[in-house]
């Protein structure tokens, strides 16, 4: 009896250890805007920027783009006010909407009013974010933030005064940001770094399961792994910078041969990104090898018949081979095919996003400074 006991209490003390919450998958901006027939006008005027957000100083950067589709709900005030947040491993501040916006994208999105929660309080600095397509200024204030069941007590999060105009077609209403402290806006001492200075979580860690297909099952988990997500095992990969979840990457390869990223360069593991990027020649590249055309705004496209025989595309990361195949890297849609590797520029900065992260489960541990990939189910 005693041993059952023992068994039955470790069985409760785990799931209490798993702060889950759901993710939605919604329309993307880019979808939205097919719809309407405003997607030529807009690409022309908010072209696709995505390193933007990695090179900005002083100020929390996010960038146009207009493929994510992931967003999970979180609160914030006493009583709480519900807001919908794109989690993001790629910048470190939380921010929404405030009553005190006028601008468009603000009067489609829900907006936190400070009179109607008693914990809230001011902050004194102005906050200052640079898009690809603009900038949200604000200001700081702190109040309750309550995520997945856990409660942070005096977070520090932006309030928007003005946005730019394409985050009108975001579905989510502001970000949550998951990278370091050392790039966050005015210093402010991110939410889950919170959560482990208050002894709120039970690991260091933190794991983001995108499912492929379905609207539903994708999930941020705080405090833990969902062995359920992978099979396998686990490849733990050191980070090279404590600033965004960065790491070393060896090479690109299709066939056996090296496609991009030769002699070695450097990716970030961004959930708010939605596909993969890199340098605009080595993707080029990329997407000649795997057939697709590319137009002006660098969008490749795909005939949607020929995914079956087009090759599988393997990232080879500190070492270990991480491989992703067409069906994976290809997004459907009614208006054709597109392959999810993106133009970066200049840059040889690579961003694995969501078109990587669906394929491999990802854990974040802030404590030993590495991120586990496993293969997901």
């Amino acid at each position: 009896m005693m041993k059952w006991l023992v068994v039955l209490t470790a069985l409760v003390a785990l799931s209490e250890c798993l702060h889950k919450i759901p993710l939605i998958k919604g329309k993307t901006a880019r979808e939205y805007l097919h719809e309407k027939g405003l997607w030529d006008e807009y690409r022309k005027l908010y072209p696709y920027r995505p390193m933007i957000k990695f090179y900005q100083s002083g100020s929390e950067p996010m960038t146009n783009d207009a493929d994510l589709s992931y967003y999970g709900v979180i609160s914030i005030g006493n009583p709480p006010q519900s807001f919908s947040v794109i989690f993001d491993t790629g910048s470190s501040n939380l921010w929404i909407p405030s009553v005190y916006c006028n601008s468009q994208a603000c009067q489609n999105h829900k907006k936190f009013d400070p009179s109607k929660s008693s914990t809230f309080h001011w902050g004194n600095q102005p906050l200052s974010i640079q898009y690809g397509t603009g900038s949200m200024t604000g200001y700081l204030a702190s109040d309750t933030v309550e995520v997945g069941g856990i409660s942070v007590q005096n977070q520090v999060f932006g309030l928007s005064q003005t946005e730019a105009p394409f985050m009108a077609n975001m579905k989510a209403d502001g970000i949550l940001g998951l990278a370091f402290q050392s790039i966050a806006s005015d210093n402010v001492v991110p939410v889950f770094d919170n959560m482990v200075k208050e002894h709120l979580v039970s690991q260091q860690l933190f794991s983001v399961y995108l499912s492929s297909n379905q609207q539903q099952g994708s999930e941020v988990i705080f405090g833990g792994i969902d062995a359920s997500h992978y099979t396998g095992q686990v490849t733990w990969i050191p980070l090279t910078s404590e600033t965004y979840w960065q790491i070393k990457m060896d090479s690109v390869t299709i066939n056996g041969q090296t496609v991009a990223c030769s002699g070695g360069c450097q990716a970030i593991i961004d959930t708010g990104t939605s596909l993969i990027v890199g340098p605009t020649s080595d993707i080029k590249n990329m997407n000649s090898w795997v057939g697709a055309s590319t137009n002006q705004y660098g969008e490749a496209t795909v005939n949607c018949q020929n995914i079956q025989s087009m090759p599988e595309v393997t990232f080879t990361l500190n070492g270990h081979a991480f491989t992703i195949p067409a069906s994976a890297y290809v997004s459907q849609s009614y208006y054709g095919c597109n392959t999810g590797f993106g133009q970066g520029g200049n840059d040889q900065l690579w961003i694995l996003g969501d078109v990587f992260i669906r394929e491999y489960y990802a854990i974040f541990d802030t404590q030993a400074q590495y991120i586990g990939l496993a293969k997901s189910v």
